[in-house]
């Protein structure tokens, strides 16, 4: 009989070890205010911070236009080349005066050191001397001149070959192959992908909140996350017709999966309140109930509904209501639950 009672017991000790073993792998935390900022949302629009039009610089016929409208045109990319006949031939013409300018200076220089040496020896005349030295004085600002013929030739050459200026999208294009242009000719227009900006329009009971705050957030279509920035530019003025304020939020450097003239929701941060906030990841949502896995006093797990609020920063929630400041609650609701399953029905 006893042998039998030893069995027993030794059973219900084996029983209980995997809840023990849960509860223990289990991670708590408390539940806790926070001074947060309250924000307000708005719609506001992707916009490219660098949008370009290139005008030719150099008058000639197109003979290349590698990209088309809407392509994607990486930094330092020949978009545009024009016919460099002349200005080749120009350029040709102007290093050849440039390395004669050259060998008259050097010939002044000899000629002029050599009266120096002669007039010492009363080989030649102050006034020879002084027409070898005006000479070099010519040559000199005569070679001034024929380099700076040859690199206005240069430019004018390298500006047949237009590049990128940054890397983005072609977004126009106002000519084609074969079309002559004149300098000032507009080539096409191409914005930046790397650095953009989102363009809100606040109401104006905000806008001085928004100033003396400078914080925002924008969310990201794709994957809910947020882009925090505290670079914000206020306009200074209101727009006459609907009273509100333009703010330009700069984001971080990056594409992040935006596009100029997407529709982005932009919070800004117009005060601080205390909130109850709990870890986003211990949150649990069953259909349409929305709760947390709480520890009483005595250790035991049971399911609570809360109203949780908006996610902030810090991937923390804001509890509305279901929780006090101070209560204990479980990190992970996956572990939580196969504990509380494990306690057995009379502690739920």
């Amino acid at each position: 009989m006893s042998n039998v009672w030893i069995f027993a017991l030794a059973a219900a000790l084996l029983a209980s070890l995997p809840a023990a073993a849960a509860t223990t792998e289990l991670r708590f935390t408390d539940v806790r205010y926070q001074v947060l900022a309250d924000e307000q949302r708005f719609d506001g629009v992707v916009e490219a911070v660098f949008r370009s039009t290139l005008s030719a610089q150099t008058a000639g016929e197109i003979i290349e236009l590698p990209f088309d409208v809407n392509d994607y045109v990486p930094k330092g990319a020949v978009v545009l080349r024009i016919d460099d006949t002349k200005q080749k031939a120009r350029l040709d013409k102007a290093i050849a005066n440039e390395a004669k300018a050259r060998a008259v200076l050097a010939e002044a220089e000899s000629s002029y050191q050599r009266n120096r040496r002669l007039i010492k020896e009363n080989a030649v005349s102050k006034s020879q001397l002084d027409k070898s030295e005006a000479n070099l004085k010519s040559a000199r600002a005569q070679l001034e001149l024929a380099k700076a013929a040859a690199k206005e030739a240069r430019e004018q050459w390298e500006y047949t070959v237009v590049h990128a200026p940054f890397a983005g999208v072609m977004v126009e294009r106002f000519v084609e192959v074969g079309e002559q242009v004149q300098i000032g000719t507009k080539l096409g227009t191409g914005l930046s992908l790397e650095k953009l900006r989102v363009q809100v329009q606040v109401p104006a009971h905000y806008a001085q909140r928004i100033r003396a705050t400078q914080h925002s957030r924008v969310q990201l279509p794709d994957t809910g996350e947020w882009l925090a920035s505290d670079d914000i530019t206020l306009f200074p003025y209101a727009d006459p017709e609907s009273h509100s304020f333009t703010v330009r939020v700069q984001l971080p450097p990056g594409q992040h999966g935006l596009f100029p003239g997407m529709l982005v929701k932009v919070a800004f941060a117009v005060g601080e309140t205390r909130h109850l906030v709990v870890p986003g990841q211990a949150i649990v949502h069953r259909s349409e109930v929305t709760g947390v896995y709480v520890q009483s006093a005595d250790g035991t797990l049971h399911f609570r509904q809360v109203r949780a609020g908006r996610e902030v920063e810090g991937g923390l929630t804001e509890v509305l209501a279901g929780l006090e400041e101070g209560e204990r609650i479980a990190l992970d609701p996956v572990v939580a639950g196969i504990a509380l399953k494990q306690q057995g029905p009379r502690h739920e």
